[in-house]
Parts: structure tokens; C-alpha cells; sequence
């Protein structure tokens, strides 16, 4: 009997395959970013404590954990064939519990975002109603190779990024940093290509166009290492042009590094992106801390 069949009379999801279901390692990208708002904001204090935490757990835990169980639950077919053993292909998660699991923190992500001010409820509502249009029908945006890693870059970076100085603030952010979470969020787009490079197999049986596919591996490699490059490069000259030039030489330095991590993982992109995803995404993001330091602090 293989592990499928074990759990095919299954009822009810045990908590660790929900914890599993909403992939607590997808969470760091949209924490991260919110928590570069909060920095780039310069209004972190015991004050602001509990709204920060708050605030870290509506982008992580809940926010971006429905998004995934959502995923999930839209993409079963896709997953049977590339990864049969994830929580609902196995049937760990049984029968429609992925989808309410959705239903329910998305329930959950609307009410706890009223109490971080109307910025917060309004990036909230977008991100969820993003996480639904890009993984079900009608829309199911990620059939596109084109908007849906545009959507995911967003609220994963952007967003996050802009709520995280909007609540702390209880204003809009500024224009520059309005460009500098921008153009990272602009960056991430070429990470969300990379990210496809996993599903490309169940993705050409079911017709979901990601770039790996219609361009293949080297060519989505290539565009998502421009991209990428182009951001950081951006908001460089976006530093230079304040004076901050200290903090422009790091990031300078940081994209460097990726650009030596690239090289290699364009040798063969499909056998090194989860290589480069260790390496060169992690210069990415402690440009995008960087970056938030000097717009906050300097």
C-alpha cells in the first residue's frame, strides 16, 4: 500500500499536515518585506510593538499561509504529477478541507487587518483577493507567465513592504520609498520565475503557460537574472541620487554577488535554481534591509 492510499479514508486533517498545507517556509518572503517597510518607516519603537507583530503574523502565518492552502487546493492535478506526496494529492488534507482551510483564514486575515488602521485592512483585502484570482477559476492568473509571477511579486514584496510603513505611520509612504519597494518588487518578479522552474513537467501536461515553459529554461533563466539585475541597479542610482552612497556601494556589492551566483545557475538552470534560490535570493534580500536601514535611518 503506498502513502496515497493510506490516507484515501481519511476525514479530518491532522495539525501537521495543515502546518504542512500552508508551508510555514513560504512565509519569510511577505515578513521580510513588511518588516523592511517597518524599518524604512524609521517609526519602530515599543510604541509600535504590538502593531509590528500584528502585523508580521496577518503577512506570514495568515495571509500567506492561505494563500498557499488555496494554491494547493486549485493546483491538485498539477501536484499529483509533480509532487504527489504533498499534504492534498496524498490526501492528508481530505476531501474539500483545503479549500475551506482558504476560506477561513482568509476570514480570519479581513478581521484581524481592521485593527491595523484603514491602510492595513485595504493592502489585506487586495493581497487576499490577489491570492485568489492568481490560483482559482474563473481567473486563475497563473496560467500566465506573464502576470502571475507579476502578482505574486507583489504581494509577496511590495505590498507587505508598503503596509508595513503605512501602519506604523498611519500615512502613505513617500515616494521614494514608494520606488525603492517598487522596483525590489519588480526584482522579485524574476525570483518568481525561478520559482517555476519546480512545477514546469505537471505544468506543460495542464496548459498553465509559465515562462519556463514557453520560453524554457535558459531563456526564463536569462529574463528573470535581467530582471533582477535592472531592479537593483535602479535603486542603486535611486541611492546615489539621495547621497547615500555607502549604502549604494553595499547593495552594489550584494548585486555582484549574485551576478558571480547567476553565471553558474545559467549553466543549467533547471538543475541549479533551487541552488540559486540559497544563494543568490539571499543577497537579494538583505539588499532590500539594506536598503530599508538607509531610507529609515540616514
Amino acid at each position: 500500500m503506498n502513502s496515497t492510499e493510506n490516507y484515501q479514508h481519511k476525514t479530518f486533517p491532522s495539525i501537521s499536515s495543515i502546518i504542512i498545507l500552508i508551508k510555514p517556509i513560504t512565509w519569510f518572503p511577505p515578513m521580510w518585506a513588511f518588516l523592511c517597510g517597518a524599518v524604512s518607516s524609521s517609526n519602530i519603537s515599543l510604541d509600535t510593538s504590538i502593531i509590528l507583530l500584528i502585523g508580521l503574523i496577518l503577512s506570514g502565518p495568515i495571509v500567506c499561509g492561505m494563500s498557499q492552502a488555496i494554491n494547493d487546493w486549485c493546483d491538485k492535478e498539477v501536484d499529483a504529477i509533480n509532487e504527489p506526496s504533498r499534504p492534498i494529492p496524498s490526501g492528508k488534507v481530505p476531501g474539500s478541507w483545503g479549500f475551506w482551510i482558504a476560506v477561513f483564514m482568509s476570514i480570519i486575515g479581513i478581521v484581524v487587518s481592521w485593527f491595523l488602521g484603514l491602510w492595513g485592512f485595504i493592502a489585506t483585502v487586495i493581497a487576499i483577493s490577489c491570492a485568489w484570482a492568481y490560483s482559482a477559476e474563473p481567473l486563475r492568473l497563473k496560467r500566465s507567465g506573464i502576470i502571475g509571477p507579476g502578482i505574486v511579486a507583489l504581494c509577496y514584496e511590495g505590498l507587505p513592504w508598503f503596509t508595513g510603513v503605512a501602519i506604523l505611520t498611519s500615512q502613505f509612504p513617500s515616494i521614494t520609498i514608494l520606488l525603492v519597494a517598487g522596483f525590489y518588487a519588480f526584482g522579485a518578479y524574476g525570483i518568481m520565475v525561478l520559482n517555476d522552474f519546480k512545477a514546469i513537467e505537471g505544468d506543460q501536461k495542464l496548459g498553465i503557460n509559465s515562462l519556463p515553459v514557453t520560453l524554457g529554461p535558459k531563456k526564463a533563466g536569462l529574463l528573470s537574472c535581467l530582471i533582477m539585475t535592472l531592479a537593483q541597479i535602479v535603486v542603486i542610482g535611486i541611492f546615489v541620487q539621495l547621497k547615500m552612497y555607502f549604502i549604494a556601494f553595499i547593495i552594489f556589492i550584494l548585486l555582484c554577488t549574485q551576478i558571480v551566483a547567476m553565471s553558474k545557475m545559467l549553466k543549467n538552470p533547471k538543475k541549479l535554481v533551487p541552488w540559486y534560490n540559497g544563494t543568490g535570493v539571499l543577497s537579494y534580500v538583505t539588499g532590500m534591509m539594506i536598503s530599508a536601514i538607509g531610507l529609515g535611518y540616514f
